[in-house]
């Protein structure tokens, strides 16, 4: 029998294949990104960190207890540590204006993301919440596990650390714990249910168009 993230996963198989499978993904593993591209790609993603905080910190005041509260507080940790160090060191390395790092104008698919995000916020809904953070963790480990993925042509630190950031035992343990705690606790009430769905579908777009708007000025 199938679990609940893994009918969600199949029922948006299309959009999550072509995320994965993106062309910015092949560049970024080949290490033949752009640079223009990679900053701008990496200056869109900055603009995320402060909804993402807020989506970890919800999931944690919603959590059923203290078991599911501490991977999520600890999760929240490494966020504003590690990846908020490697987002610094690869601006520096790619010349990223301070303009650009902290006010950037924001794409199309930014603000929709975005908006993903801070509307699971709004549900108070542990499920909700869940279903954005298991899309943006999984699908990651998805494209960053991939078979050329295992010896990618990359040296450099600002292609490197963003494949390393999404990839790993620790990695794949948080999204097995993720996608658990979304499969535990499947909504059994229909109208939650949808909402998580539609929350589930709408992020796996917002990725693929993420990775889309990379290509566009």
């Amino acid at each position: 029998m199938t679990t609940f993230s893994q009918r969600l996963r199949t029922a948006n198989d299309a959009e999550w294949r072509a995320a994965v499978e993106h062309r910015f993904v092949d560049e970024l593993l080949a290490g033949t990104v752009d640079d223009g591209v990679l900053a701008h790609y990496l200056v869109q993603d900055y603009q995320f960190c402060d909804a993402f905080t807020m989506l970890l910190g919800q999931a944690t005041a919603s959590a059923p207890d203290l078991a599911a509260r501490l991977p999520l507080a600890r999760q929240l940790g490494f966020f504003a540590a590690d990846e908020n160090t490697y987002f610094i060191d690869s601006f520096d390395a790619l010349s990223v204006s301070e303009g650009d790092r902290v006010r950037p104008a924001l794409t199309q698919a930014t603000r929709a993301f975005d908006q993903v995000m801070r509307d699971a916020v709004e549900s108070r809904s542990y499920a909700c919440v869940l279903a954005v953070l298991v899309v943006a963790e999984w699908l990651y480990l998805d494209w960053a596990t991939r078979p050329d993925a295992t010896t990618p042509r990359a040296t450099r630190p600002e292609h490197v650390g963003w494949i390393d950031l999404h990839r790993g035992e620790a990695f794949e343990t948080w999204v097995r714990w993720l996608t658990g705690q979304l499969d535990a606790h499947e909504p059994t009430d229909a109208t939650e249910r949808a909402r998580v769905e539609e929350l589930f579908a709408r992020a796996v777009t917002c990725e693929r168009a993420f990775f889309d708007a990379a290509y566009t000025p």
